[in-house]
């Protein structure tokens, strides 16, 4: 089993041994352990956009390198992206990477193109441990646990700019970015007071993946769950029942958009997916399921692709 298929098996002959099940663990504990750093193969200025190069300390100091690019407007998005990606995406298209989550590129500047001509300055940036930002903790990843200092640092540099202090706020994050804006608005709520709409995609509990690729080579999901539980306090520490964001959903209050890959085979998206939604405190809350693939990757060009949801979102909260 490569990494391309973590998590699946084909469906019709299924493999439960528990060499195949070990496999399946080891995989999934290695990958939440440390993620994977890959390179930032494209620049604004690829698709026409002025950038500038900015650099600013994680709320505990990790060194965080991102794009600012500015729009005519007094509307900003702060972007967080998925574990595995960075600022640009993910090079799905070029070895070693092809190698994993379907082998296809995630180009997120055409997404981003389209949002900065809607009117939005835009500030994006790699999460520690990913693309060119420095190394926290030692390497290890906390799915979002550790990344929510990140997303603390990305706020206080927006506001510690003249040219940015006085801009609406929104935020957009997928996936482990995702989990860690909704932990860092639990944990640091005053630092998201003027923040006036969120957007997630992808977001995720660490338990699903593996309780998916269980039943998919027709392995006990609850075994799965014991084995990487263990493996993954064992390797970095982290205890896999808090890696979710579901309860820390509460304290989201402001407006939120939550886009979710419907037939994902990496998860169970319907139980997973709406157990996240249900506890978003937000009372001003969309769940919206993307069905064009079932491909988890897929949903991250999937904006880029089709943004008039996305734009028209932000352009109704923001106003």
């Amino acid at each position: 089993m490569t990494e391309k298929n973590i998590g699946q098996h084909d469906a019709a002959a299924p493999q439960p041994g528990d060499a195949t099940l070990e496999q399946l663990v080891d995989q999934y504990a290695q990958m939440f352990a440390t993620g994977v750093r890959t390179p930032v193969l494209k620049r604004p200025d690829d698709y026409g956009m002025a950038f500038e190069e900015v650099t600013f300390p994680s709320l505990d100091g990790v060194p965080l390198e991102g794009w600012l690019i500015p729009a005519d407007s007094d509307r900003l998005l702060i972007i967080n992206h998925p574990m595995t990606c960075n600022r640009y995406g993910f090079p799905g298209h070029l070895a070693p990477y092809d190698q994993m989550f379907g082998g296809f590129e995630v180009d997120f500047l055409p997404e981003l193109k389209h949002l900065h001509e809607a009117g939005y300055t835009i500030l994006t940036y790699d999460l520690r441990n990913c693309g060119l930002s420095g190394q926290g903790n030692g390497g290890f990843s906390g799915l979002g646990l550790l990344e929510a200092r990140d997303v603390v640092g990305s706020v206080r540099y927006a506001r510690s700019r003249e040219d940015l202090a006085g801009m609406k706020l929104g935020l957009f994050s997928r996936c482990m970015g995702g989990n860690s804006t909704i932990i860092a608005m639990d944990l640091w709520p005053e630092e998201f007071e003027d923040v006036q709409a969120l957007a997630v995609l992808n977001v995720v509990s660490g338990q699903t993946f593996v309780e998916q690729g269980a039943r998919n080579i027709g392995a006990d999901p609850q075994e799965a769950v014991t084995r990487l539980s263990e493996k993954l306090l064992q390797t970095n520490g982290m205890r896999l029942a808090e890696e979710t964001p579901a309860p820390h959903a509460p304290a989201v209050k402001v407006p939120t958009l939550m886009a979710q890959l419907h037939r994902d085979f990496l998860i169970d998206a319907d139980g997973d997916g709406r157990e996240i939604f249900e506890a978003l405190g937000a009372q001003d809350k969309e769940l919206y399921w993307i069905e064009d693939s079932n491909q988890r990757f897929y949903a991250y060009n999937h904006f880029g692709q089709h943004p008039e949801k996305l734009i028209g979102f932000f352009d109704e909260k923001m106003a």
